[in-house]
Parts: C-alpha cells; structure tokens; sequence
C-alpha cells in the first residue's frame, strides 16, 4: 500500500489555498481577460502561452500541454510526489496533512534524517565560527577577506574544527544514523577498520540550500595551504548540482521585487555582492548553466544580468549562459569586469559602490558586450584586422531574431567605420541566407520532427463537438447525465471517452461540478493534460439545449457515417465473393442506416 492523504484533507487545502497565488510564487503572472498568462516554467518560449485559470483553480500551457490544478504544478515544479506537494501546500494553508500507508516510508524518514541532521550541522559549524575558542583563526580570515558579521549570520557561513570528530560525535549524540552522512559525503569511512571520521576539517564551510531554504550540500573552504583549496559534498538524493542556484531561496523575495536577478559563478562572489547592496544575486557554483537553472532565473525576473570572471573561460561561460537563456524570452545583459579580476576581487579593491554602478549598473546586452569581445587582440588601424572584425559582428548580427536590433548594431557598425549601410544590410543577409541553408541541409538529413504535444489544429466536427460536450459536462452534472442517457461512453476518441467515463463515476459519487477536483481524481497524465486543456477551453456560460443536441446529433452521425463506411466496404466484399445474397442483406442495412 502506498502513501495516501485523506480525501478530505485534499479537499480542503484545495479550497485554502489560490492557484494564481502558488503559481505567482514562481512564475511572473499578467493578467489577461479573466485568465492570467505567462512563459511556461516546463519548456522555452518566448510568447506566453501558459494559462492560469482562476474560477477553475486550473493551469494549462498551449506549447507543451502540460496542465492540472494546483496539486499538479507543485508536482512538476518541485518534482515531488503527490503526497509531498499536497503536505507542501498544507504547510502554506496552515492544515496539518496525516499520511496513510507505509510504502516509502523509510525512504520519506531517512530524507526528514537527513534534512534535520543537515540542518543542525548548518547551526553547528555557525557556532563554532563565532566561538572565540574554536573559530576566531577562521572569522578573523572571513574579517581580513571583507566578510562582514551581517552577511556572515545571513549565509550562516561556518567552521569545521580541525578534528577527525568533531561533526561525528554531535551526531552521535543526537541518534542520528552516521552511515547516512557517509552517503551524502559528510563523512567518511577508514578502509582497515571501518572506523567513520569528519570529512570537513579545518575548512570555513558554506551552507548550500535548495530552493525550499534547507541545506542539502556544503562546500568547505580551506584556510592553510593544504589540498585541495575547496573540497564540496557530493551529489546525492538530496543534492543536485545542476538544479540548485546557491542563494536563491534568500534572494527570491528581492528578485521578484526587482523583476531582475544577478547571476554569478561562485558562492563568495554572491555573499560579497550582498554586502555591496546587491541582494538579488545567485550562483552557479562554478558548473556551466543547466537548463533547470536556468528556468529556475527566469521564474520570478524578466532580467537577467550574467556577471562571471573577466577570464577567458569566464567569458565563454557567460556567452553559454546567454545561449541558453535567450530561449526563455528574458532580457539578458552581461556585466563586463576589468582584466583580471573577479567580483570579489573587484568589491575588495574598489569598493561596493562601484561595483554597484560602475560594473553592475552598467551591464550590455550580450550583441553590445560580443562586439567589445570581438575586438581583443585586433588592431582596428589595420585594415585586414577591420575586416575580419566586421566580418566576425555580421555573422552575430545575423543570429538575432529582432529586425529593429539587427538595424541598431548595423548602424553602430556603419557609423563607427564610415561604411554604407546597404553594403552592411546585403553582406549580413548573405552570411544569414548561408546559415539558414545550412540548417536546412541538415534538418532533411535529420529524422522527421515529431508531433508536439499541445499543438493546436483544426479538429474533425465530430471530435470538436466531443471536447465541446465533455468542457460543458466537467461544469454541469445535468449536462452529464444528459449525454449519459443519450450516448453513454460512445464518443469516438480513445481519451474522450475515458474523461467521459470518469465524469459519469465522478458525478455518481454524489459530487457538485469542480473542475480541479475532478482533475484530481484522475491518475493517467495523459488524461489530465486532456482534462485540463479541455477545461480551459472559451464555452458559453449557459449552453441552451438546442446546443447540446446539436453535439450529441453530431457525434451520432459520425458514427452513422463510419458504420455506413464500414458496411459498403463489407458489401463489396461479399461481391467479389459473387456472395450476392449477403451483398443484399448488407445493402438492406446500409439504406436504413442512411434513412436513420
């Protein structure tokens, strides 16, 4: 038996809590008519096509077809469990939520273990640090570094001592499992007795937190000069990498507010931008940009401004970054640091102000920072560098989607070079006109591409007048039993008629019309999409009988049609069979079909 929620308690969080509100944590939310819209968190976009519906407690997303009610979104934004999402929400409405069922639940145990011991760990090595006796090497260290006692207790930085012990004894006795700690890279085990140790020792430990707040990782940061300089926690069922921004769960409030995010490549870059009055910044922690973070920033900003290392490889990772962000429809900038210099180097030399304004303030558009880029290392007087530096700005210029920016960044390059702007405009569309071959030569020489998934298109009458029917009977029990009595579960699409027979038990378990309950009680994904993209569909608030009717009538016919098909292929059949007698029959039925 696996883990289950009463009903009830489903029931009435469902009724607490407001889907705009939930989703509006996440994702930046416009209103539009009676819906609210925005680019969908599951997949890239850059016109919205996520749908919020707030007199059904639905979503549905046009692109991917991806859609539920509120139990749903937190499912697939949070990618936890049913019963996870619906005790994540009860925490929001303040309902206490009773688990059913014993399957899983060792798992469920050891994770709130881990949680719990990670978490007392966090307060732990925050104590030793501002401990005179254990940790003054330490906050002297993070003083000396520019650290201040603010943003220190803020990111709960702290220390592990340099003892073989320390963290395994405060875990013992607290009862806590060691070998689970082991799992996670916390600690560590000695090969010729078994014998468990600290991991972390002598480091300045970093707590890392998911997007909930809960630490799930630490990086350690030595204070000697002992390898290696940094050593993390590993990835483990709590801890992966790629999904996690560091700073993130204390930086949302300020992001939203801003509508702008700051990312950078290292956690002591966030901490020291926080000081410098940059409170909506987040890292990377120094791996490339998945496209889980990446969705993660553009959630809550239509803003992001990139500021990683002034090196080469710091370069090429921002110009990666903003590849991958600019399928999210955001405005993404680059923040140009000096030669040299981070931007913890750079706050510690010039000040927060500075880098505030001066860095920060005075970020590109990626075209703006690219043409900078470009011109390293090229001397603009001589003239085959000129050329190959406008030749390198044209093939960029012809990768933008935007007709007025490839305008903007062809004028800038005339002007700056005294040359024709018409020369400009057909060289540019000559390199754009190479490109777009290119892809198309090997786009044919790909595999088909495959239907998407919420694709819209013209339906069949007959199918366009069985979502027509089933979005009136998820809204009226009446309607329901009408289209029960009329043609019960004979609608002509596999998934039509399951949602049909599902609303027929829905209603006989005595319940009123609720879109979102209904969503609930069905298990399929499948099913659920179509439920939800059905539901969101424009109807009339009151269908007149007559419109019923003409749905049923429509759907009836078809099938006429499709036995009248199906028995003159059977007719012909039996001629060529010289089976006249049964040929005749055959006819007998299909002029009653025809008649009826």
């Amino acid at each position: 038996m696996g883990l289950k929620v009463d009903e009830g308690t489903i029931d009435k969080i469902r009724a607490s809590v407001d889907i705009v509100d939930v989703i509006g944590e996440y994702v930046q939310l416009k209103k539009q008519g009676r819906n609210y819209f925005a680019l969908c968190p599951f997949h890239s976009e850059k016109t919205p096509s996520f749908s919020v519906s707030p007199d059904k407690q639905i979503f549905h997303c046009f692109g991917c077809g991806v859609g539920g009610n509120v139990f749903t979104f937190i499912m697939e934004i949070e990618g936890i469990s049913f019963p996870e999402a619906v005790r994540l929400l009860g925490e929001k409405a303040g309902i206490d939520v009773p688990l059913e069922g014993n399957q899983n639940s060792q798992t469920n145990d050891r994770l709130a273990i881990l949680y719990h011991g990670m978490e007392l760990l966090t307060k732990f090595y925050h104590k030793l640090l501002l401990d005179e006796r254990y940790g003054k090497k330490a906050l002297d260290y993070l003083r000396k570094r520019g650290f201040t006692g603010e943003a220190i207790r803020r990111f709960q930085i702290g220390y592990a001592v340099p003892s073989w012990e320390a963290a395994t004894r405060f875990l013992e006795r607290r009862n806590l499992p060691l070998p689970l700690f082991e799992q996670v890279g916390l600690l560590s085990k000695r090969q010729f007795d078994g014998k468990i140790f600290d991991r972390f020792r002598d480091r300045i430990m970093f707590p890392i937190r998911d997007a909930k707040g809960r630490t799930v990782a630490f990086a350690g940061r030595v204070l000697g000069d002992q390898k290696p300089k940094y050593l993390n926690t590993p990835e483990s069922n709590i801890f992966h990498k790629g999904r996690i921004l560091f700073g993130y769960d204390s930086a949302r409030p300020a992001i939203k507010r801003k509508n702008e995010v700051v990312l950078f490549e290292g956690y002591a870059d966030v901490i020291r931008a926080y000081q410098a009055g940059i409170d909506n910044g987040v890292a990377s922690m120094g791996t490339s940009l998945t496209e889980d973070q990446a969705r993660l920033l553009t959630r809550n900003a239509e803003k992001i401004i990139i500021c990683y290392d002034s090196d080469e490889a710091g370069t090429n990772a921002a110009f990666r970054a903003a590849e991958m962000l600019k399928g999210f429809g955001r405005t993404i900038k680059i923040a140009r640091m000096p030669a040299g210099l981070d931007p913890d180097d750079y706050i510690t030399r010039y000040g927060g102000d500075r880098f505030r304004n001066d860095v920060i303030g005075a970020s590109q558009t990626v075209m703006a920072f690219k043409m900078q880029y470009l011109k390293k290392g090229k001397n603009m007087n001589d003239e085959g560098d000129r050329l190959r530096y406008i030749e390198e700005v044209l093939r960029e210029i012809s990768t933008l989607n935007q007709a007025v920016e490839r305008d903007h960044y062809l004028r800038q390059l005339a002007d700056e070079f005294s040359l024709s702007l018409d020369a400009l405009k057909q060289q540019q569309y000559q390199i754009y006109r190479r490109r777009k071959q290119k892809e198309e030569d090997s786009r044919h020489e790909s595999r088909p591409i495959p239907y998407r998934n919420g694709q819209r298109h013209l339906l069949p009458a007959h199918l366009a007048a069985e979502r027509q029917l089933l979005a009136h009977m998820m809204r009226d029990a009446d309607i329901a039993a009408e289209v029960m009595n009329a043609i019960g579960a004979s609608f002509h699409d596999d998934l039509h008629q399951a949602l049909a027979a599902h609303l027929y038990a829905y209603y006989e378990e005595g319940r009123s019309p609720d879109v979102a309950a209904f969503i609930e009680k069905l298990e399929d994904p499948q099913l659920k999409q179509a439920a939800t993209a059905i539901a969101m569909m424009e109807i009339s608030e009151q269908a007149s009988r007559q419109e019923i009717e003409d749905y049923i009538a429509r759907i009836l016919q078809y099938g006429t049609e499709a036995d009248i098909q199906r028995k003159e292929r059977e007719r012909k059949e039996a001629e060529k069979r010289r089976d006249y007698e049964t040929a005749a029959k055959i006819l007998a039925e299909i002029i009653a079909l025809k008649k009826r």
